[in-house]
Parts: structure tokens; C-alpha cells; sequence
């Protein structure tokens, strides 16, 4: 997998870029946050809990108030495997998928072990977070397809049935590589779904996703970004249902003011698709951070990933300074998101002089082991 030629970065351009990472991650986990305690509700059970306008606030979740779930977890391992992917590229040995597949089974680790231990030391910092050792509604595809070390491909993908949207939800971070062209990131995006979500719908909606984002992070309105997801579905196989859900998406907000009906009109949000238009629609809509986010988790279904992804939508489009502060606060894994934020910033705008020919920062292979 070759990409494009190394992107030359001024400083306006680094700061632009690491406020649109930092607002992506941090964006996504706080609507993961504001979902997890009503993810298995019915809307009318949320409104006669809430109130008749749903949450507006976090809400206590596993233990706390800003607990995010599965959906933050596995998004953070995804941005670990990538930047170790760029580190492992100066030994020659470049296929980011296994760096993906890799860094999930460390996640899988988490979902198992009581926490980290000795054995955990060879496996970078992010594996020795003693607040990611805890299980938080994993979804039984991500479990199952991480459950071996056999690694699932398009061409012989894991849960060959699957479509539910845990790929889709952990996505966000190929959109960040800016350097790369589309298509590269549409197809990495595609294989490293392909190994626990392996229908079509499953993995190419978290390749459209991680396109939008792509766009978003390059500068691109979030219309002209999900038009080019659509064409770039139109050339696979299967494409079908994720691209009629964006379509429905982008009509439902010419319909009207939008409401928590017109939302559900999308779906529930535990398939892939359903989940993507769900939260394209409440970022396309939103007024702001906050409006946008409580749309998309105030609805019958998977309340938690379409705020998780709308999220970092809203995020990567807007930058950290759009995210609202009493959210972020409280937020749960604040300081490790925000730290494995910037090291992926620095490492995609300053990697070689981190760790190119002759020159080697010694504490970046110890945080991002090459192995």
C-alpha cells in the first residue's frame, strides 16, 4: 500500500491540522459519553426519564457521569495502530492493516484481563491505561472477530453476515490521514473493517465514513464530502444500502426542521448504515456541537455510536475549539485522549524527525513499539 509524497507542513497548517484531531477524538468520545446511559432505551422511555427534550447532559453510565464505551476504546486503538504503522514503515515492513489488526487484539486484551501487567510493557502506553481495562456493551462481532489472531480481508472477511456498525464507530481516524489520497483511505478503512464486519454494508459504510472525514479534515464542506463518499460507493460491489442511507440522509434534511422523528425515520443505528446516515444527518442539521450531538443520541437504537460519530463529525469539521466545555470536563479518559491526540498530530506532520534516517527520538519507539 503506497501513499502520497510527505505533505510539507507550515505552522498555521500543524495547528490547524492537530485542533481538527484533537476535535475528532475528543468530539467523538463525548458522544459516545452522552449516549452510553441511554443506549438501550426507547425514546419514549428516555423522555419520560429526562424529560420531554430527552438527555441534555451526560447522564450516569457505568459508574459515572462522561463514562464513554467500546465505541472510544477501539477508536483510540485504531489511531495506536496507525501511528505505529508510520513508525514500522522505516523498517521496511509497511502494511497497516496488520498494524490495525494488531492494535485491536490489544484492545480485545482489555476486554479479557483485569488490567495491565508485565506482559503489557512491549505493547506501547496506551495498553498500560488501567481505565481501558473495562467492558463497556463490546459488540459481539468485534469480540468474536478479534477472538484469534487470524486476520479477516475483503476477500475473506470475518463475520462474512455481520453489518452491525462497530466498524463504523471506530473509523474516524483513517479520515485523519490527510496525507494519504481518498481512495487509499476508503480502501484501509474497508480492509481493517473487514476484519471483525465482514457484509459489505459493514465495511464499505466505514469507508464511506472514513472518507467524509477525510474530506472534512482537508477542508472540505460536509455536503461536498459525503457527495464524494457516494461516488466513491458507486464503484464496489454491495455499495447499495450505504449509499441509498446516505441518500436518505442528505433528502431528510431538505424535509423540514429536524426532530427526533425525523431521526428515527433513518433507522435505529445498530447496522452500519443506519448508524452513518443517522449521524451524517444530525451533523449536516446541527446548529452547533451541542445541538448536533443531542439529536443524534435522543432516538430508539444505538444511542452511543450515532453520538459517537456524528460526534466526530462535528469535531474534525469544527476543531477543539467548537466542543463544549462543561462536556469535555467531565469527560471520562480525558488526558489519555487528548495526549495519544496530539502524538498522532505530531506524528503525521514531524514524523520524520522523529524517527527518520539518523535521527531517533528514543522515547518514540518505546511509546509505539515497532513489533
Amino acid at each position: 500500500m503506497s501513499v502520497a509524497a510527505t505533505t510539507v507542513w507550515g505552522r498555521a497548517e500543524q495547528q490547524d491540522y492537530r485542533g481538527r484531531v484533537r476535535g475528532c477524538l475528543l468530539g467523538g468520545a463525548i458522544g459516545d459519553a452522552l449516549g452510553a446511559g441511554i443506549e438501550f432505551a426507547s425514546l419514549q422511555e428516555i423522555r419520560e426519564e429526562h424529560g420531554p427534550d430527552g438527555v441534555t447532559d451526560y447522564v450516569p453510565a457505568y459508574g459515572r457521569r462522561g463514562a464513554v464505551t467500546d465505541d472510544t476504546q477501539m477508536t483510540l486503538f485504531t489511531v495506536d495502530g496507525l501511528i505505529r504503522a508510520h513508525v514500522r514503515r522505516d523498517t521496511g515492513a509497511w502494511h497497516p492493516p496488520t498494524d490495525i489488526h494488531r492494535a485491536h487484539l490489544r484492545w480485545a486484551a482489555t476486554q479479557r484481563d483485569w488490567g495491565p501487567d508485565e506482559r503489557r510493557e512491549a505493547d506501547g502506553w496506551l495498553a498500560r491505561e488501567e481505565w481501558l481495562y473495562a467492558r463497556r456493551a463490546p459488540g459481539d462481532a468485534c469480540l468474536g472477530g478479534l477472538a484469534d489472531d487470524v486476520m479477516g480481508t475483503p476477500a475473506n472477511p470475518k463475520n462474512p453476515a455481520s453489518k452491525g456498525c462497530g466498524a463504523v464507530m471506530r473509523s474516524a481516524p483513517f479520515g485523519l490521514l490527510v496525507g494519504w489520497e481518498p481512495q487509499l483511505v476508503f480502501q484501509l478503512a474497508v480492509e481493517c473493517a473487514a476484519q471483525t464486519h465482514g457484509h459489505p454494508t459493514g465495511y464499505l459504510a466505514a469507508g464511506a465514513f472514513a472518507l467524509i472525514v477525510h474530506g472534512l479534515a482537508r477542508g472540505e464542506a460536509l455536503d461536498g464530502a459525503v457527495q464524494g463518499a457516494l461516488r466513491q460507493l458507486a464503484t464496489c460491489p454491495g455499495h447499495e444500502e450505504a449509499s441509498d442511507a446516505l441518500r436518505r440522509a442528505l433528502g431528510a434534511v431538505r424535509q423540514g426542521l429536524p426532530t427526533a422523528a425525523r431521526v428515527e425515520s433513518l433507522g435505529a443505528g445498530w447496522t452500519a448504515e443506519e448508524a452513518l446516515a443517522i449521524a451524517v444527518y444530525c451533523a449536516l442539521v446541527a446548529d452547533d456541537m451541542r445541538h448536533g450531538l443531542l439529536l443524534a443520541v435522543n432516538h430508539s437504537g444505538d444511542s452511543d455510536s450515532t453520538g459517537s460519530i456524528c460526534g466526530s463529525l462535528l469535531g474534525t469539521l469544527h476543531g477543539e475549539t467548537a466542543l463544549p466545555p462543561t462536556w469535555l470536563a467531565e469527560l471520562e479518559g480525558r488526558a489519555t485522549i487528548l495526549e495519544l491526540a496530539d502524538d498522532f498530530a505530531l506524528e503525521m506532520t514531524q514524523g520524520p524527525a522523529l524517527h527518520g534516517p539518523g535521527i531517533s527520538s528514543p522515547a518514540w519507539p518505546t511509546r509505539y513499539p515497532r513489533g
